[in-house]
């Protein structure tokens, strides 16, 4: 067995590997070697104190200021027998208090003298306004022993994403047991690419990040094997270009004067630019004799519906059939309720009044009655709808199509890797694909996450759209301003507006059972109450600064049709406020809509929040956001509410997003459930890296498709897509 596939527990020992796999998911040698520091502490400088995280686990090297003996009385200990020891640690301009209590005091009070200087680990709290570790974790930095100079050799020490069972000295030191191995590992990288780019070999890479002398040996390191992460995901997504290349698919190209032609002399405004040309380019894709894999993302509101219905027109003009998949039964109604209004007399195939070029556009979705699901089904199976818009019920078993030759994901980030392939998989030959996403995503990461599907991009609003103001409305500070806030709702629509009004929860939610701990977020901690709920709010606003207006709910946990009934009323100006969930987030097109009140705004992440407040201004009056918080001014989630507040321009927005919540799995972690193949890349900073890897990887592949001169690449290959993202790239 090569040295870096040897499992920990033969090397570490059963109990270290047991923490290790169970904490930290290593259970290799390799595993472990690409573990790496999450930064370094020099041993004559002294960590920033004031900087700690809250309730986070971490590491600091810092000195002995002064320690304290409290003998105390209490319950267990009634003649003041009980002890505290309070130690003071200083990095020179902040302090940091340590508590030990009761038995576990006499170690600590012998060791930490004034002056000694040591690492130290547990989790930040407060108390008396303090900051302080109770029962830290503790390694003394001598240097003069054998064991420590040997584990900490070098100026540098290297600090490991840890855990409270697992301290990071505890994890240096059980690499400095498998370092060696390091000499065996693999490297990926062909050699003409390493000596082209400069780069060292892997395990000196490995040996560097590890156990760095210099800074400059930390750069090298880095640089090394940011790369590797990179080329081996690339060369994983040019190898599946490269293989749906050589599918077969049928050429879909649109008849002259046919169905495409009559909707396009329908439509009652131009298309922008940035449509047209996005059209050709699907258009070409649909022409060639390969599937076509292609990306569309657009900003909130620029048309992309309008874009994927002439792509699914044009399939149907060519003798085939379009199925768009919606990830909620609200948005698959919508979209339903919107192509066929776009399409008028051209959607009523086989009705009376359907004209020559007519097809039929039919819904499905899981809750249809047996009647209307079963007549659905049989004009998938005939041919005789051309358009179906649905949920996963499409992709179950019984859902037979004449001819499937486009498949249209909507808000592809929703659905799994499976519900996608089996939709696939009900072509005769592989259906083209379109991916929609209204978030906007920052180059690389469509470089990554989606780099097997050719991107474009709509970033051009359509011609009449009204700009949004947003603003942040500190309702904990300035409580009058959330009283302005429904003044402005009543102001619009006393204007004949609407309004939606947003919360976190729907507020039926039954009580966990006694003795179930409740996820709480650290912002749920500091306010102590559950999220703002729609029917709560509802009910207050209706009795309160709403009285008098039309207030309807709209949540996931209502029946499909109340659901569709609402947004029926809503869309027909029947209801002035709709007090909603995120089931509004995406897709609800109501132009009449101008206001909207997002409650505990800072519930939300920045791309949602930008979504959301895309369902206003979509007709010609300018459109309001407020985003409501209690947060204080100078909290983080307070800075993210003011950058959504800042600007309307989503793709700047998605890099600040990424910024704050750092990358996931790119392969999909939803799907994979598996650690992160990211630990050094970072796909904001590195798209240099990334697209320089892109075309080292697509240069390589085209040559040798199956790597079969680059076996050290291909057994890369192989630890990157273990069984569940090698299933995640086939069918992604």
């Amino acid at each position: 067995m090569p040295a870096l596939e040897e499992p920990l527990k033969k090397v570490l020992g059963p109990a270290t590997a047991k923490v290790m796999a169970e904490h930290l998911g290593l259970h290799t040698v390799g595993d472990l070697l690409h573990h790496y520091p999450r930064r370094y502490e020099e041993r004559g400088q002294l960590t920033h104190l004031a900087d700690l995280p809250m309730d986070e686990h971490v590491t600091v090297v810092a000195q002995v200021a002064d320690a304290r003996l409290h003998t105390f009385a209490s319950a267990k200990a009634p003649r003041g027998k009980g002890q505290r020891l309070e130690v003071t640690i200083t990095d020179g301009s902040g302090r940091l208090q340590l508590v030990f209590f009761g038995a576990g005091v006499h170690k600590p009070h012998k060791e930490l003298l004034p002056g000694t200087r040591a690492l130290f680990a547990g989790k930040v709290s407060v108390f008396n306004r303090r900051l302080q570790l109770a029962h830290p974790a503790y390694e003394l930095l001598r240097g003069d022993t054998e064991e420590t100079v040997e584990t900490w050799a070098g100026a540098l020490i290297p600090i490991y994403p840890a855990t409270a069972k697992l301290e990071s000295w505890k994890i240096g030191k059980a690499l400095q047991t498998v370092l060696p191995s390091a000499q065996e590992a693999a490297d990926p990288l062909p050699e003409s690419l390493r000596d082209g780019r400069g780069l060292v070999p892997l395990p000196e890479a490995l040996l560097k990040i590890h156990r760095p002398h210099t800074k400059a040996d930390i750069e090298e390191a880095r640089a090394r094997l940011k790369w590797d992460e990179a080329f081996v995901l690339q060369v994983a997504l040019a190898r599946r270009r490269h293989a749906d290349a050589q599918l077969p698919a049928v050429a879909r190209r649109p008849k002259p004067d046919g169905l495409l032609t009559a909707f396009d002399d329908r439509l009652p405004f131009t298309l922008t630019d940035g449509q047209q040309k996005v059209s050709g380019e699907i258009f070409d894709d649909l022409a060639t004799e390969h599937p076509m894999h292609r990306l569309l993302q657009g900003e909130v509101g620029s048309g992309k519906t309008m874009v994927a219905l002439r792509a699914m027109l044009a399939v149907v003009d060519a003798g085939g059939q379009a199925a768009m998949l919606a990830p909620t039964e609200v948005l698959a109604q919508q979209h339903h309720r919107s192509v066929t209004e776009m399409m008028g007399e051209l959607a009523e195939g086989g009705m009376l009044g359907g004209v020559d070029d007519a097809t039929k556009v039919v819904l499905l979705t899981g809750s249809m009655g047996a009647a209307a699901r079963r007549r659905a089904l049989l004009d998938l199976a005939t041919g005789e709808a051309g358009i179906v818009i649905g949920t996963h019920a499409l992709i179950e078993d019984k859902v037979r199509f004449h001819d499937l030759g486009l498949v249209v994901v909507d808000e592809q980030h929703r659905f799994g890797v499976e519900q996608r392939d089996a939709l696939r998989g009900k072509g005769k030959q592989p259906p083209h694909l379109l991916v929609m996403t209204a978030t906007p995503i920052p180059r690389t990461v469509a470089m990554t996450v989606f780099g097997d599907l050719e991107t474009s991009v709509l970033d051009q609003l359509p011609a009449g759209r009204s700009p949004i103001a947003s603003h942040v409305v500190p309702a904990a500070d300035k409580p009058h301003f959330l009283a302005r806030a429904w003044e402005r709702v009543r102001e619009e629509v006393a204007n004949g507006h609407q309004a939606y009004v947003v919360c976190p929860r729907i507020g039926d939610e039954e009580e966990a059972p006694k003795g179930a701990a409740k996820k709480k977020s650290p912002e749920d901690e500091a306010e102590k109450r559950p999220p703002l709920a729609v029917l709560d709010i509802a009910d207050q606003l209706a009795q309160g600064p709403l009285r008098g207006l039309r207030v309807e709910v709209l949540h996931g946990r209502m029946q499909p049709d109340d659901k569709d009934a609402v947004m029926r009323r809503f869309a027909a100006g029947d209801a002035d406020v709709l007090v909603a969930t995120t089931v509004i987030e995406v897709g609800v097109n109501v132009p009449n809509a101008t206001a909207m009140v997002i409650m505990d705004a800072d519930r939300f992440g920045v791309s949602q929040l930008h979504q959301l407040r895309g369902r206003v201004g979509r007709g010609s009056a300018p459109g309001l956001c407020l985003l409501v918080t209690e947060m204080p001014e100078a909290s983080a989630a307070r800075q993210r509410l003011n950058a959504v507040a800042s600007t309307l321009d989503g793709f700047e927005l998605s890099r600040i997003d990424l910024e704050q919540r750092r990358e996931g799995d790119v392969l999909g972690q939803a799907q994979s459930g598996t650690r992160s193949s990211l630990r050094m890349l970072a796909v904001i900073e590195d798209e240099e890296i990334i697209a320089e890897a892109r075309e080292e990887a697509a240069r390589i592949v085209a040559a040798d498709p199956d790597l079969t001169h680059l076996p050290a690449l291909r057994t890369a290959l192989d630890a990157l897509l273990d069984e569940e993202r090698e299933q995640y790239l086939e069918k992604g």
